[in-house]
């Protein structure tokens, strides 16, 4: 089952502000995908929440972007910000990236955004499969959240 950022919104709404918020807290994030062989590539990424998604532009072939045309799975994690604090937790999220090819949809989001070449761009919509948060409560339990398309929230606890 998968899902977009507006679906999992209604699904999960603090946990959604909370998502947002940590990425929001900062530009730069780590992105995971598959290269041809089918070992893990990690790269830096600005993401963005408009409209009910959550979109990840590239620069032109970007193999991030390429690898995400072969294979769509990826995982997010939120820039955990400096220090050790976490504030407001890890976050992260994985799904399938679909790339968009409407051009009005492309301009659209390239109004919003204003990438550094609005006409030379890999654009993708985000289609969540998990979204997770790890957190300190109550500087006693480590907390972690988990959703999932169709699941309701579950959240463990451990000291």
């Amino acid at each position: 089952m998968k899902s977009n950022w507006a679906a999992f919104a209604a699904a999960e709404p603090a946990l959604a502000d909370t998502v947002e918020g940590r990425f929001g807290a900062f530009t730069h994030h780590v992105l995971a995908t598959l290269r041809k062989d089918g070992s893990p590539r990690t790269t830096g990424i600005e993401v963005r929440f408009l409209h009910g998604e959550l979109w990840l532009g590239m620069m032109p072939g970007s193999l991030k972007a390429l690898d995400l045309r072969r294979d769509p799975r990826f995982a997010l994690q939120a820039n955990p910000g400096p220090g050790t604090e976490m504030a407001g937790g890890d976050v992260r999220v994985a799904g399938r990236a679909v790339e968009v090819r409407d051009p009005q949809e492309i301009a659209r989001y390239a109004e919003e955004v204003n990438p550094p070449d609005p006409d030379a761009f890999h654009l993708f919509r985000v289609e969540l499969t998990e979204v997770v948060r790890t957190s300190i409560e109550d500087e006693e339990y480590l907390a972690v959240q988990v959703w999932k398309p169709g699941v309701p929230l579950r959240t463990t606890r451990r000291t």
